[in-house]
């Protein structure tokens, strides 16, 4: 079940959690794999759950940073420029995240020598402890940025392929342009299959 809404929650977010909800939540749906690579458009989407966006179609590079889960430090993705980054979208109270996160650092520990950065976006945990312990539970060493109320998911721009699902996974390039999205729980066979391409494209 969706967490309960609070008064802190913009007029935005409300929207943007009303748009996911029809998908975010139960991370039940069937995936297919679309590809975009002509046309005019930035990106065509599937009738599944992933989307990959050719490297002559990719949009600007997606410019986001702020407080990272421990609340000491600051995490700017400008930073992992030249590296692949994977930017999941969690929350300790969603239950496919629970069953996604163990394949997340097992392809972490993976793909690190290749150039690839992990960065987890805890979302509407509105207290820190469980999202802790979630990140303890399941052993992440990757960063996690903190983000009880949605406003850095809605820093992605408008028409992009944003996270509109919880879980969500965004694959960037090493410009830092999204390259796929999975709007779905991910095991660790599919994310690596998303990877591969992005990973084996020429700096």
């Amino acid at each position: 079940m969706r967490p309960r809404l609070t008064s802190r929650l913009t007029t935005s977010m409300i929207v943007a959690v009303a748009a996911a909800s029809a998908m975010a939540l139960s991370g039940c749906s069937s995936s297919s794999t679309t590809s975009s690579d002509s046309g005019n458009t930035s990106f065509v989407k599937g009738t599944g759950e992933i989307t990959t966006v050719a490297a002559a179609h990719r949009g600007a590079p997606i410019a986001l940073s702020g407080k990272a889960l421990d609340g000491k430090t600051t995490i700017d993705l400008a930073a992992y420029r030249g590296k692949v980054v994977v930017i999941n979208v969690w929350g300790s109270w969603c239950g496919p995240c629970r069953a996604e996160a163990g394949d997340f650092e097992k392809v972490y520990q993976a793909d690190q020598a290749k150039g690839v950065q992990f960065v987890g976006i805890d979302t509407r945990d509105l207290q820190t402890d469980e999202a802790q312990a979630f990140v303890s539970d399941h052993q992440l060493t990757y960063p996690n940025l903190y983000d009880p109320d949605g406003s850095l998911l809605l820093k992605f721009p408008e028409g992009s392929l944003d996270p509109q699902a919880i879980p969500s996974t965004l694959v960037l390039d090493r410009e830092g342009r999204i390259a796929a999205r999975a709007l779905e729980p991910l095991l660790a066979s599919q994310l690596q299959q998303i990877l591969a391409p992005v990973i084996a494209e020429k700096p």
